[in-house]
């Protein structure tokens, strides 16, 4: 059977996926997605026990080969260990998505902890540009790849709610385009800014809060997290060919 242009735009086969916060919610799917396309799947998270139920199922569900790897992606100096680990099993990554993120509740503005709003800009920021670099140069050598950066429309539409959160995905969408300048022309960088999703953090709101935040976009409910999948397959494949320092917004459709 001839592949269609689909099948061959988006092929992953032999390519090696990297996913942070791989080990459930938009992390999860993106990474099933990449294998269900014929990658080899990295998936990191702060949980080991979470990270290997999730490869086992990623491999019992595609048949490719995953790595689980705890690591706390604000923490700079476990990071390179990840990298280490991803190349010593896989001898390359191909493809890196910085998933990770945060946003702890808080109340009066003057509540907000130095701790917390450090570990806020440190898992959505600091820790994706470090191993952006480890990553990023590693692919140069290697001849290219692509450094998906997962953002928030928090980060053009914030609220009170998340003040420190919205800056972080702020500066991650900068990144991005200073990235693609970088590390190009092999290498591409990218932005997958994401509304909300109904993950495990959504599913604990209030039917009231779930109601009102379908209701601000366009499409009239919240997404699902599988809805991210193709997008993150764009820019992971050749399909993204030639773009980079992009963002694009899967919303449903803000205002």
């Amino acid at each position: 059977m001839i592949p269609s242009m689909a099948d061959r735009l988006f092929d992953l086969t032999g390519k090696v996926v990297l996913v942070t916060g791989g080990s459930r919610g938009l992390g999860k799917e993106i990474a099933l997605g990449c294998a269900q396309m014929g990658a080899d799947v990295v998936i990191a998270s702060r949980k080991y026990e979470n990270c290997v139920q999730a490869a086992q199922d990623l491999e019992t569900a595609t048949g490719r080969h995953a790595l689980p790897y705890a690591a706390h992606i604000g923490r700079w100096d476990e990071l390179d260990g990840l990298v280490s680990a991803a190349y010593g099993r896989f001898g390359k990554v191909d493809v890196l998505v910085n998933n990770a993120g945060m946003s702890p509740l808080y109340g009066e503005l003057s509540s907000i902890s130095e701790q917390l709003f450090d570990s806020v800009i440190n898992v959505n920021f600091k820790g994706p540009f470090r191993l952006s670099a480890l990553v990023g140069e590693r692919m140069i050598t290697d001849g290219g790849g692509s450094i998906v950066n997962v953002s928030s429309t928090g980060s053009v539409r914030p609220n009170p709610s998340i003040i420190p959160y919205a800056a972080a995905k702020a500066a991650l969408n900068s990144m991005t385009e200073g990235l693609a300048q970088a590390l190009g022309p092999t290498v591409r960088v990218n932005t997958l800014m994401s509304g909300a999703m109904m993950t495990d953090v959504a599913k604990a709101w209030s039917p009231e809060t779930k109601a009102s935040s379908g209701k601000r976009v366009a499409l009239g409910r919240i997404g699902e997290p599988h809805e991210v999948v193709g997008a993150a397959l764009y820019f992971a494949s050749d399909a993204s060919s030639y773009t980079t320092g992009a963002t694009l917004r899967i919303d449903g459709g803000i205002p």
